[in-house]
């Protein structure tokens, strides 16, 4: 891809809470752009992106689709993302290798818990973004409100660049009739009959002409607060200058690109107002390839910090941000930062692994379709077939110029439940099955208990496990009985002690086991992404020869996956190795494993365990008359209420509230509310449990 075309090439997301509206702008976006000649409706279950069975019974995205589009002279790579919190982790990775973002707001319910998560994340990987306020043709719509709200609740800086002419449906007094467009000043209606496609410019309406000289103002005092090359224009504009459209783009292009403001647009994609001037946006002000700063990794050996840059003539650098698995075998997606891939040509380097991988074959994605490609440059966002041992968030790369580039950090599984295949022969498919899943999904993780020969599959919601359940039987023919949803605990411990050993002496005929490892311990909360225990050698002299010191730190990490008194994993500890004594004859590997895992257990019983539980972040939206039910009920399951406020004619519940008294929530809250409230959870911490769970679990 030559600069020109790097320059007019835009990789966005669609991110919101769910039912703002991202699949049906979407669907839009595909239509306008000449993609499908007919539109696809959520409603309906005939939507482009939405391709799964699930999805469309649902009415919802549970997987990112890539779509590519043409508008204009830009060509827009387009993920949809899920707006359910239980598929936060489609969004993390989504945003990861994107360059820019449009996040959509309902004009009804405004800034919600799952807008806030996502916002978090796009500000995490510093993606430039749009906002556009979607529904405006709804009962409770008011643009005012949700502008303000994305002030203050999401602290961030939006700049109004279209304003909405009315809100509400049609037929009610003051309906949404069309927009004004705050740079031209000029209204906009929208021809509804022919699905949007023919735009009628005029004049502002009198009665709006007023207001809209104010938002004008607003944007242009906030927008030369962002950009000073502007606000020396609009000084100079004061002074009897003109200001042109242009320097107001201009201004705007880089105040969006340096991530300071957020251009905010308005309309109603169900009723096709907005979402050509929505694509105009996109080309106008997020940014290209080009625009972004060049990525930065290290080398996998030396450590030395690497830059690539966007282009073709660069060593080849990648990221697999996402498996998906078909009747074809894996196909791997992967963003390509440097370089170019070539189909059956390139052998590129996963460092990780250190192995060389096949591409076989390329493809540019559109959604569940695929049009095969040659090679792909800097830029680009392909589909690859013939990844062998990569997995989401591995590095590819030149294997002469190795990188390795920063991986996607995942948040924590927070339930489990038991799965069992339902006769024996499918044993073996139901492990090849969950080897699947887990390599399409960070978030699903899976183990056997070797003692009881049960199989435990993790996940982030009921929903998610629900949704992996139904995979299995559909996609992979796999006939399976589950159990009820549990929580998944940690265990830690309340004190530090010092010097515990454990011992591993076995004296059988022939050679025996010798083995003494003394271990300090003591609780320390490990960074985010970090692994769950720090190993610290502080060995004086060659107490334990330096061949066993891996076996050591082996055995104390395996004990304390086991678990502690309950049986699950320990996190945030320090082990420092302090003492150890070795025999020239019995001693081995096996032995100081053993020993070690010995010694951990015995310090933990001595330092005081303590149960974690998953603590979830609750935002539940309810009309005032259901509001003091909803509140007891919350009391009732231990629940904290952190902040409770009005939303419009709505109440607004948050709280924090342990995961394991929330399971049936959705029936509960359903049935309080007479079925008109919402609410969304979402994983927030572990935080210590009451001591008699782990009297009742550990008794288990």
């Amino acid at each position: 891809m030559d600069p020109d075309q790097l320059q007019s090439l835009r990789n966005i997301g669609i991110i919101a809470h769910i039912d703002a509206g991202k699949t049906t702008t979407t669907e839009r976006i595909l239509y306008y752009t000449g993609e499908t000649h007919r539109m696809g409706d959520v409603d309906k279950g005939n939507t482009v992106t939405d391709y799964l069975p699930e999805e469309r019974e649902r009415g919802i995205t549970i997987v990112a689709a890539a779509i590519t589009c043409k508008w204009k002279d830009t060509t827009i790579n387009i993920i949809d993302t899920p707006g359910h919190v239980d598929f936060t982790a489609e969004v993390e990775r989504s945003l990861r290798v994107l360059d820019g973002a449009v996040v959509v707001f309902s004009a009804v319910e405004g800034v919600e818990a799952q807008s806030e998560t996502v916002w978090r994340q796009a500000t995490k990987y510093s993606v430039p973004r749009l906002c556009f306020i979607n529904k405006m043709d709804r009962i409770g719509a008011e643009f005012n409100r949700v502008f303000q709200e994305i002030t203050d609740r999401l602290e961030s800086h939006p700049i109004p660049i279209f304003i909405p002419i009315g809100a509400g449906p049609e037929g009610t007094m003051g309906e949404f009739k069309g927009l004004v467009d705050l740079v031209s000043m000029k209204a906009q209606y929208y021809k509804t009959e022919d699905l949007g496609s023919t735009i009628t410019d005029a004049e502002i309406p009198e009665d709006m002409l007023s207001e809209a000289e104010l938002w004008r103002e607003k944007m242009l005092d906030a927008l030369s607060g962002f950009d000073e090359q502007f606000g020396n224009e609009y000084l100079a504009h004061l002074e009897g200058a003109e200001l042109t459209e242009a320097m107001i783009h201009g201004g705007l292009r880089r105040a969006t690109l340096t991530g300071q403001a957020q251009p905010v647009l308005c309309g109603s994609s169900f009723k096709y107002v907005g979402v050509q001037r929505l694509l105009d946006a996109v080309a106008m002000y997020l940014p290209s390839p080009l625009d972004k700063p060049p990525i930065v990794g290290h080398h996998p050996k030396k450590g030395t910090e690497i830059v690539r840059h966007p282009d073709p003539k660069e060593p080849f650098c990648g990221l697999v941000f996402k498996i998906t698995n078909d009747a074809h075998g894996d196909l791997s997606f992967v963003r390509i930062y440097s370089g170019s891939l070539k189909a059956g040509g390139s052998r590129p380097l996963n460092p990780r692994t250190d192995k060389k991988e096949n591409c076989s074959r390329l493809y540019h994605i559109r959604a569940d379709d695929r049009e095969k490609v040659d090679e792909a440059t800097a830029g680009d966002i392909v589909g690859v077939v013939g990844l062998k041992d990569s997995v989401t968030g591995d590095t590819l790369c030149d294997p002469s110029h190795p990188i390795l580039l920063e991986k996607i950090e995942f948040p924590e599984t927070v339930i489990s439940m038991s799965i069992e295949p339902v006769s024996s022969a499918d044993k073996g498919k139901l492990s090849d099955t969950l080897n699947s899943l887990s390599r399409e999904d960070p978030t699903f993780t899976y183990k056997v208990n070797e003692e009881t020969g049960q199989t435990l599959i993790s996940g982030m919601g009921e929903l998610h496990l629900e949704i992996i359940k139904n995979k299995m039987i559909r996609e992979y023919n796999l006939k399976v009985h589950v159990g009820r949803p549990r929580v998944s605990y940690r265990e830690t411990i309340k004190k530090a002690v010092k010097r515990v050993q454990g011992v591993c002496i076995r004296q059988t005929g022939g050679s025996g086991m010798f083995a003494k490892v003394t271990i300090d311990l003591e609780p320390e909360t490990q960074p985010k992404g970090a692994p769950v225990l720090h190993f610290v050698n502080a060995l004086k002299g060659g107490v334990i020869p330096g061949e066993y010191l891996s076996s050591v730190e082996a055995g104390i990490r395996e004990a304390a996956k086991s678990g502690g008194r309950t049986g699950f994993p320990l996190v945030d500890l320090k082990v420092t190795l302090v003492d150890g004594q070795a025999h020239d004859v019995d001693s081995n590997e096996l032995a100081f494993r053993f020993a070690a895992g010995d010694a951990l257990e015995k310090a933990v019983q001595d330092a005081g365990p303590v149960l974690l539980e998953p603590i979830m972040k609750l935002e539940v939206v309810t009309p005032e008359d259901y509001f003091g039910d909803l509140m007891a009920d919350l009391m009732a399951r231990r629940a904290e209420i952190t902040n409770t406020y009005d939303r419009g004619r709505l109440k607004v519940i948050e709280a924090r509230a342990p995961l394991e008294k929330m399971f049936g929530y959705s029936t509960a809250s359903r049935s309080l509310s007479q079925g008109r409230g919402s609410y969304s959870m979402e994983p927030l911490e572990y935080a210590p449990a009451p001591d008699s769970m782990m009297d009742i679990l550990g008794g288990m």
